[in-house]
């Protein structure tokens, strides 16, 4: 699975984390920035990783910000992504199995590393389930 990653400064360490977390696990990964913590707009990083994934360049995406929330509403922006916030597995299942999900966000100052790193887990291995029901809510997202 290729999966792309970004992160704006507040970011920054966790997406470290989770970047050597995804390389142990054998992932295929493309790093977007941000390089360090110092202050950056995190639309300059969503923007070219929803691109990315909306383009089928990467099978699903990875973005982290301090809350998350700038770079949901950024990458949601993006035709084709189905971004979603989470704060805990449960989120993370349901996201990828009723949602169809392409992106992940992650609040970098509210997660510790344990917690984020058991999400993308389970957030990367959720298969999509399919449903009849699924799919006409996300042909109705997309209209």
């Amino acid at each position: 699975m290729k999966v792309a990653i970004g992160s704006d400064h507040a970011g920054f360490k966790l997406k470290e984390i989770i970047i050597a977390f995804l390389k142990r696990k054998g992932y295929d990964l493309k790093d977007f920035g941000a390089s360090s913590e110092a202050a950056v707009d995190y639309p300059d990083y969503a923007y070219p990783v929803a691109e990315a994934v909306a383009r089928g360049e990467f099978d699903r995406g990875i973005l982290l910000c301090g809350s998350g929330v700038g770079m949901c509403i950024t990458a949601n922006k993006v035709r084709g992504i189905r971004a979603v916030l989470v704060q805990d597995t449960y989120t993370a299942k349901q996201s990828r199995c009723h949602g169809d999900c392409n992106i992940l966000c992650l609040g970098g100052r509210k997660l510790t590393k344990a917690k984020a790193t058991k999400i993308v887990a389970v957030w990367l291995k959720t298969e999509f389930s399919g449903d009849e029901r699924h799919l006409r809510r996300i042909s109705k997202i997309e209209r």
